[in-house]
């Protein structure tokens, strides 16, 4: 019988986000990435999603490691409550060890887990698999894609990864490493779809530096920079541009002070002598003496730039005397919220700096071109596209094609699909693995499901109405009492609320008078059902109806 090799997603396909990636080969498995993505519009009160991770619970016992290619919230945001469910051995690179650190700090997992640093270039091994670790570029330092090596072949992952020729690290990705793999021959390549709808290549994260000078030069104003917290080496670029300037330089917002102080003490940041200073201390400068950095660049509600828009932030007001620069794209979804806090700094008077045509911004991400050289140069005898919604895995698809592929040796996946590979064959089983999406809701995981949701969805559309009968020896005391939320205004609606009691009591007469059941639960189901009829008649609404019967 041919060996055999699983690879089952559990996250990061038809979606942003939520990366992982199981691969199981001679009863061991190991797991790659393990990432958290943003909740949906409709996930009210939801703070982010994690994959259902059933399939590994049940296989705790073969798991060997958790290996994470870098330190993105897509890719490292659901370690804590991974673990709480699955203790394995994480294997990851110095700074993404140094994030996840604070993450398991802060849950409490710090001296439960094994937590092993690797450098680009070395080999870890793990029951049956050996990890090699190949240094890419992306828009966080010390991220890697991974050659796993098994008695079957050579499995390719690239993480994310762009080619920079010009990175500022001066570290480029080893593409001599990818080249040699393909000579030894790869069985199968996995790579990031993120970016393949566009043509060409990637712009140098140098580009943003050159921005920065040009745009910090003869400014007599305070600068206010937002971007990503975990863009190390744009973080970098700003502190070099204020230093040029004579500028110092103050930080605002936690995870961008987490992120300054793991890369600081690890090396991957070098802040020039006497820049960095306090953002208490800052104020007392002139204000073209002042660069701020900040959170905020996808207008996140509790983020610093947020506060600074609408004047809740402790420190620092802004007004005409900031120029505001937005180093950052919009994740897809937030579009509406980055706005709103723009038009709000405007109002304030300050110059907004956010054009898409001054590259403020550059992708971490491989473009067709990029993605063409990594498919030349592994010559993969399967592939399968990762990271990615639906038109960006099939774009791959096609890539691959255009590449000569065959049809037949290239899988386009789901989430849950069990991938089975043998050194001449690739299919997808027909049982697939659990798999999906758990909400994670301040300190609960998994307990809002979807009827939770269905009734916050119906919460926030059309409000509630409380119905409440008092009943003494089976007959109404007195006539129902009503009180909605978020439904209508009550001291503009008296008539219809009136005429609410009514139906109401009728309702409930109508069960008690028929001396059917005396049972609250019939009770409340006549009441329910014959106020939410009525609402919707009159009013085109269907609030959420709950009957209370208190028998006295």
């Amino acid at each position: 019988m041919a060996e055999k090799m699983k690879i089952i997603p559990l996250g990061g396909l038809n979606e942003i986000g939520k990366n992982m990636t199981v691969y199981e080969h001679g009863g061991e498995i190991i797991v790659v990435d393990c990432g958290m993505g943003f909740p949906d519009e409709d996930m009210y009160g939801i703070d982010l999603v994690i994959p259902d991770v059933t399939y590994l619970i049940k296989n705790k016992n073969r798991i060997r490691g958790l290996f994470i290619t870098h330190g993105h919230e897509d890719h490292i945001g659901a370690v804590p409550y991974i673990l709480r469910q699955v203790n394995m051995p994480v294997y990851c690179t110095r700074l993404t060890a140094g994030l996840i650190k604070l993450k398991l700090e802060e849950h409490g997992l710090l001296k439960q887990t094994k937590l092993i640093t690797v450098e680009a270039g070395e080999m870890v091994r793990v029951g049956k698999f050996y990890v090699e670790f190949i240094h890419v570029n992306h828009s966080i330092a010390d991220s890697v894609a991974f050659a796993i090596h098994t008695g079957m072949g050579v499995i390719v992952h690239t993480g994310d990864f762009k080619i920079d020729s010009t990175p500022i690290d001066g570290d480029v990705i080893d593409l001599g490493r990818f080249g040699e793999l393909g000579k030894e021959g790869v069985l199968a390549l996995l790579a990031d779809s993120t970016n393949v709808e566009r043509s060409g290549y990637t712009m140098s994260e140098r580009i943003v530096g050159k921005t920065f000078d040009r745009l910090f030069t003869g400014c007599k104003q305070r600068i206010i920079v937002t971007t990503f917290a975990s863009n190390v080496h744009r973080i970098q670029q700003v502190i070099d541009a204020a230093a040029a300037c004579g500028r110092k330089v103050a930080v605002s917002g936690r995870s961008m002070e987490n992120i300054m102080k793991v890369s600081t003490e690890l090396g991957y940041m070098k802040l020039p002598r006497n820049t960095l200073v306090d953002i208490n201390k800052i104020k007392s400068l002139p204000l073209d003496k002042q660069v701020l950095v900040t959170t905020g660049s996808q207008g996140e509600e509790m983020s610093a730039l947020y506060r600074m828009a609408f004047s809740q932030h402790r420190q620092i007001d802004v007004g005409p005397g900031d120029r505001v620069i937005i180093s950052a794209s919009a994740v897809p979804g937030n579009e509406k919220t980055i706005g709103r806090v723009i038009n709000e700094l405007f109002r304030k008077g300050v110059d907004v700096i956010y054009d898409k045509s001054d590259p403020l911004h550059v992708s971490g991400h491989a473009c067709q071109e990029e993605l063409k050289i990594i498919h030349a140069l592994t010559r993969p005898r399967f592939f399968v596209p990762l990271h990615g919604e639906q038109r960006m895995l099939r774009r791959h698809v096609n890539l691959a094609l255009e590449m000569g592929m065959d049809r037949r040796n290239i899988i386009l996946p789901d989430i849950g699909n069990v991938i089975e590979l043998t050194t001449k064959t690739i299919k997808v089983a027909e049982a697939p693995a659990p798999s999906g999406s758990v909400l994670v809701d301040g300190s609960g995981v998994g307990d809002v499901g979807a009827v939770v949701l269905r009734d916050r969805k119906i919460l926030a559309e059309d409000g509630m109405v409380v119905v409440i009968l008092n009943l003494q020896h089976g007959q109404l005391l007195s006539e129902p009492e009503i009180i909605t939320r978020g439904f209508i205004y009550v001291k503009e609606s008296e008539e219809l609320l009136s005429e609410l009691k009514e139906v109401a009591a009728h309702a409930a007469l109508s069960v008690i008078g028929a001396k059917k059941s005396r049972d609250s639960g019939e009770l409340r189901g006549a009441v329910k059902s014959a106020v939410s009829g009525y609402l919707f008649k009159h009013t085109k609404r269907s609030p959420m109806i709950i009957p209370v019967v208190n028998r006295l």
